[in-house]
Formats: structure tokens, C-alpha cells, sequence
């Protein structure tokens, strides 16, 4: 049974995370967990990924996550699917409800964390913190598929500051910290491993015993946490929370924690393609700007590219433009890209809205969306005009392919998105993409076991 709605929250204001029983693949029903696993939903953008997570194994979770029936049975789809994997063993619960610790490998990247069902609060309780706005449609997608299957499909990726160590078994105040339940866990065998096509090795483990249970719940109790990604399942989260009675399972969500003072995640951009704006009509409604606005042709190749926009953006707002020439569907070796920077102050006062923190006002995301976007180009932000890609590469090939303008951002330090979650501040959508994410498929969380 799953517990979520009988489990009392901890004394103190902070993080209440509590076990589940785990929804798994087992093993032997499938070719390989590395097979049925698929990134987040929002990360699977084209149809040849969708395709090729398809055709990996006929149980790859992205028919879970990505049903493609029409849109009026999709979800419908997707429900009977996932009850007839639990039917046919293809899933299980597993026998007890626990937390799950979680581990992301490859290279020197490592990443470490804890996986659970965490009650679900409001922006304005200063718990759960959102850096970013969200898009209603996405957030109405969401909720009909969660709403039609009854169950976390994927967790989200939230951060928190631990005391950055995990010597001993104690943290700060005496308490025991969540950092050294999880390291004492990993010196244990895992119940499953796997290495996924991208090279990152992924390893889960169940915490079920009392005291460590116990132990992380009162420490992750005197946290606040910032949403890395996961920003419109979180607002669907709270959206279906309303929609039933309380208390229940539908008063928490599926959620990675992870400690960033011990693992620094990765910031990366969301890039641009903007699908009707060819790039030579960008840079002819730039140039009309020219007296406010730097316009640099740039030869690549796309490496030398990326340094001129990180070198260009160290001292101010600076967008990288590509699509036609750009060389990447023809195979050349060099190609040409256009780096746009130095905005004068006048244009963006004149643009910005002033009713907004400063370093807000001074976010790329948003000079990007107010600027250039709105105001130079006229570009409505729908998905008939704008697409947010997690991949530079596949964002530069489809503008050239299909002769739009790739608008390539660069990332936003950390600090700049915890300073601003917590003054209440949402920066513009799509403005980070943080990471490694969880791979989606590894722990599912029905709301009906």
C-alpha cells in the first residue's frame, strides 16, 4: 500500500520526505533496464529520438511518458499500458516502501542523491523553491496523463545545501545527515545497475531500515530545496493535489534530492529555434538596430563558436546566432555563426521591464524574450514559433535544415539561480537546464499500490 497519506510530517518546517513502494522493471521481462529507460520527457524532442527509444525495447517507458495516440486517447493509452505491464510482471511494486538512493556516473562527473515522495507545499511556504515560469498548456498536458495513470512516472530533480560532507554519521546540530546514509549505502550492492547509451552508469539502492529512514527525515527537515528541473510536473503536482482529498498520496510527488555543497550539478542553456524566422531576415531586423546592438560574424567551427559567445557573456548579455552556413548538416568542417552583444543601456531600459529585481532585468533569458524577441524580431513565444532545445548541436542542424535562426544561450551560474528562488524571484522559462538528470524509468510511483 502506498503509505504516502498516513505518514505524519516532521516537527520541524523543511523537507518532508517519506518512503514509497518503488514501481520497477523486472529485469528479466526486458532486454536490458538500460533498453527501457529514456530521458525526461521534455528532453525527448524529436521524433527520431522518440522513435529510437521506441524501437530500443517494446517496453521502453516513453510510451508511458510520451503516449502518441491521437490526443484524445493518448492518456487513456498510456493508463492501460502501464496497467497491463503491472499485470503482465512486466513492472512490480516492490515488497516494502523505502527511499532510494540514486547514482549518476561518467567520467569525473558523479552524482549522488536520494529519491522519495516529498510533500507538496507553495511557493510562498519557502520550502520548495521555483527559479522558473511555466507554460499552462504543458502543465494541462502533464496533468492529464498523471490524472489518467495514477502515478509519478518520472522524478523530478531538486537541490538542496547540506553541510557538503559526509564524514561520520553525524552533520551539523548532532543530527545525522543525509550524506552519510547514502555513502554508507553505496558500500552495499545495488538492487539494479545499468549504462545507458549516453556512457552514464546508474545505480539504485533501497533505504528501508527505520534509523536510516528516520535519520535522512530529520535531516532533510531542517532544508529548503530549489526545483532544478522539473518545474511543470511540480506545478502539475500541485494542480492534482487540489483536485483530491487530503490527506492521500496525492499530497506528495516523485522527487530526486540531491546535495549540491557535495555534488555540484551541471548548469547548462536552453537554446532557441526560432522555426519562422529565417536567420538572414534576424540579422537584417538587427542590423536596423545597429546603433544599440553589437552584430559579429564569427567562423567556426562550433567549439571556437561557444568560447566567443562564454567569452563575450562574461561581460555582459551576448546571444550566439546560427542556421543557414552554420555547416553542421553538410558535414564542413568550419561554418559561420553570428554573435550578437553589446546592448546598449538605453534599448534595454526601453525594453526590460523595470518592475523586476535587478539581476533579473540583467538575465540573458530575459533580454532575449524582452529585446530581441519581442521587441526587434516580434516573435509571439508559442510553440508555432519558438522550440527550447536542451542539445546545441540538434538546435543548429534543424534551423539549418529547415531554415530558421538558432538562438544559442549561455548558462547561468547556480548562485544566480538560488539567489533569486529565494527572493521569490521566477526567471523566464527555460532559462536553465541543470543536470545530469535522472534517467526516467528506473523507479515509478503509483499512487494506487
Amino acid at each position: 500500500m502506498n503509505i504516502a497519506g498516513h505518514a505524519a510530517p516532521p516537527a520541524a518546517g523543511g523537507l518532508d520526505l517519506i518512503p514509497f513502494r518503488g514501481v520497477r522493471y523486472v529485469p528479466d521481462r526486458v532486454r536490458s533496464l538500460a533498453a527501457v529507460t529514456s530521458p525526461p520527457y521534455d528532453v525527448v524532442v524529436r521524433p527520431d529520438g522518440l522513435h529510437h527509444l521506441e524501437s530500443a525495447d517494446p517496453h521502453n517507458i516513453v510510451r508511458l511518458i510520451l503516449p502518441q495516440n491521437g490526443p484524445e486517447t493518448r492518456n487513456e493509452q498510456a493508463a492501460d499500458t502501464l496497467a497491463r505491464w503491472l499485470s503482465e510482471g512486466i513492472l512490480a511494486p516492490d515488497p516494502e516502501p523505502g527511499l532510494y538512493v540514486y547514482e549518476q556516473h561518467s567520467g569525473d562527473v558523479l552524482q549522488r542523491g536520494v529519491i522519495g515522495a516529498l510533500r507538496l507545499t507553495e511557493a510562498a511556504e519557502g520550502i520548495v523553491l521555483p527559479h522558473e515560469d511555466v507554460m499552462p498548456h504543458i502543465v494541462a498536458d502533464r496533468a492529464a496523463l498523471m490524472r489518467a495513470t495514477a502515478a509519478n512516472l518520472e522524478p523530478l530533480l531538486l537541490t538542496y545545501r547540506g553541510n557538503g560532507t559526509a564524514q561520520g554519521t553525524t552533520g551539523v546540530n548532532g543530527n545525522g545527515s543525509t550524506s552519510a546514509v547514502v555513502e554508507r549505502t553505496v558500500l552495499s550492492p545495488p538492487l539494479l545497475a545499468t549504462t545507458t547509451e549516453d556512457g552514464f552508469s546508474h545505480r539504485l539502492w533501497a533505504v528501508t531500515d527505520p534509523a536510516d529512514v528516520g535519520q535522512i527525515r530529520s535531516d532533510l527537515a531542517r532544508h529548503q530545496a530549489v526545483i532544478a528541473d522539473g518545474h511543470h510536473r511540480w506545478a502539475t503536482y500541485l494542480r492534482l493535489r487540489a483536485e483530491h482529498p487530503s490527506p492521500g498520496p496525492w499530497d506528495f510527488g516523485l522527487v530526486l534530492l540531491v546535495d549540491t555543497a557535495r555534488y555540484p550539478l551541471r548548469v547548462r542553456a536552453i537554446h532557441r529555434l526560432l522555426h519562422r524566422l529565417p536567420l538572414s531576415e534576424a540579422l537584417t531586423a538587427l542590423d536596423s538596430h545597429s546603433d544599440s546592438v553589437r552584430v559579429r560574424t564569427v567562423e567556426g567551427p562550433l567549439p571556437y563558436a561557444l568560447d566567443a559567445l562564454a567569452e563575450a557573456a562574461s561581460e555582459g548579455n551576448a546571444f550566439l546566432l546560427a542556421g543557414e552556413g552554420a555547416g553542421l548538416t553538410t558535414g564542413a568542417e568550419s561554418g559561420r555563426f553570428h554573435l550578437v552583444d553589446r546592448l546598449s543601456p538605453e534599448l534595454l531600459d526601453a525594453t526590460v521591464p523595470r518592475n523586476r529585481p535587478k539581476a533579473w532585468r540583467a538575465l540573458d533569458a530575459t533580454v532575449l524574450h524582452s529585446t530581441l524577441l519581442d521587441h526587434i524580431w516580434q516573435i509571439p513565444d508559442t510553440p508555432e514559433h519558438i522550440a527550447y532545445i536542451h542539445d546545441t548541436t540538434a538546435t543548429i542542424a534543424k534551423a539549418e535544415r529547415d531554415g530558421g535562426t538558432a538562438v544559442l544561450m549561455h548558462p547561468v551560474r547556480e548562485d544566480v539561480v538560488r539567489d533569486l528562488a529565494q527572493q521569490g524571484v521566477t526567471m523566464p522559462r527555460k532559462s536553465t537546464s541543470f543536470g545530469p538528470k535522472p534517467a526516467t524509468g528506473l523507479v515509478l510511483r503509483s499512487l494506487t499500490h
